[in-house]
Parts: structure tokens; C-alpha cells; sequence
């Protein structure tokens, strides 16, 4: 906070951090303004409108009277993620021919439903008969938190430190094979001095 000051001296304290002068509140008297690195004020707000909150949807699930248990465990697990995304998901069984006499085992398997998924979901609409449907409609009882943006490095594990090669063995020096024996030769004579050269002349 620095007090009322003129914009010229606002203008020369940003420049001196590096900063900019933002004006905050332009219809007060004097205005407000504020130094700060406006590139980093704007991203932070553009991030803050790509998290808003989650347009919830409507979802349907049908089921049969008769459906075959694996069927069954299959559309109950994607009614979970679907709560779980926050949508609300509509349970819709049809009756056909003398079904329609047999209500009570449509009664008694959206009870089985609201067991199974009372920790992700609530009822907003009982079951009721519409016609040759049984209907019932379940709400998330939490709401989803505002998906961010993953990084690429969130999902690399982090690896131990490789341990240091052990130096390789140096290679086996190749000695040079020893040399082949020389005959030996008869030592040279020396040459005969002049007075013997002469005698033998003679």
C-alpha cells in the first residue's frame, strides 16, 4: 500500500521491480491500481474459467425384469461412474405382456439399486409406474471436483539412480614371443698387420 500517488511515480516504481501497473478499480476516485506481472494475472484467470463447474447431465440406465445378473452387474457399475462423474442417472425397467402384473419385482429391484449405490447416490424420484415403465431417478450425493489438467510427468515413476558399471577387466597384455635362437657364427679374424703381409710375400 502506498498511498495516493501520481501516476508517473506508480509508473516509475513498476519499472523498477519489473513489473506492470494495473489499473484495478478504475471507477473509484482516485483509482486503484496495483503492480504486478499482468501475463501471470491473466493466465490465472483464464485457468480459473476452465475450471468451472461440471454441467451435470441426465444419464439413463434400462433394465428388464428378467435381466441376466451379469447384464445387470455391468449397467449397475456404469450407473456408479456416471454418479460418480456427477450426472444424474435415470433407472428405467420395462414390462412387457403379463410383466406388467409383476410390479413388485420391479419395487424390489430398485430397492437393491439404492443399497447398492448409497454411497455415491441419492434418490430425487422414487420408483413409479408410467405406462409399461418403471422409473426412478438417483442424484450424486457429492459433487465432483473441477477436473485439472494432467502433465505428462505426473504419470512417469520416478526410477532409482542405475548403479556405476564396474570397470571391465583391462585386456590381457600380449607379450612378444621370444625371439628364435641365431646360430652362432665364427668370429671374425683380424686382418694380418703389414710386417706379417710381407714375410708371407717373401
Amino acid at each position: 500500500m502506498h498511498g495516493v500517488i501520481s501516476t508517473d511515480e506508480a509508473l516509475r516504481r513498476a519499472r523498477e521491480v519489473g513489473m506492470d501497473l494495473v489499473e484495478i478499480s478504475p471507477n473509484e476516485r482516485p483509482p486503484v491500481c496495483k503492480i504486478m506481472d499482468y501475463g501471470k494475472h491473466k493466465y490465472l484467470q483464464s485457468k480459473k474459467l476452465k475450471q468451472k463447474h461440471h454441467e451435470q447431465k441426465l444419464k439413463e440406465v434400462r433394465l428388464r425384469p428378467k435381466t441376466d445378473p451379469h447384464d445387470r452387474k455391468i449397467k449397475m457399475e456404469k450407473a456408479r461412474q456416471f454418479l460418480e462423474h456427477g450426472d444424474k442417472v435415470q433407472f428405467t425397467m420395462m414390462f412387457k405382456g403379463r410383466e406388467r402384473f409383476h410390479q413388485d419385482i420391479g419395487d424390489e429391484s430398485f430397492q437393491e439399486i439404492i443399497t447398492a449405490l448409497a454411497d455415491v447416490g441419492k434418490v430425487e424420484a422414487f420408483p413409479k409406474m408410467l405406462g409399461r415403465r418403471m422409473t426412478m431417478l438417483l442424484v450424486p450425493t457429492k459433487t465432483p471436483a473441477p477436473a485439472t489438467k494432467k502433465h505428462d510427468d505426473h504419470d512417469k515413476k520416478d526410477k532409482a539412480p542405475r548403479p556405476p558399471k564396474p570397470a571391465s577387466a583391462s585386456p590381457p597384455v600380449a607379450h612378444p614371443a621370444p625371439a628364435a635362437p641365431q646360430p652362432h657364427s665364427a668370429p671374425a679374424r683380424p686382418a694380418p698387420s703389414p710386417e706379417k703381409r710381407a714375410e708371407s710375400a717373401g
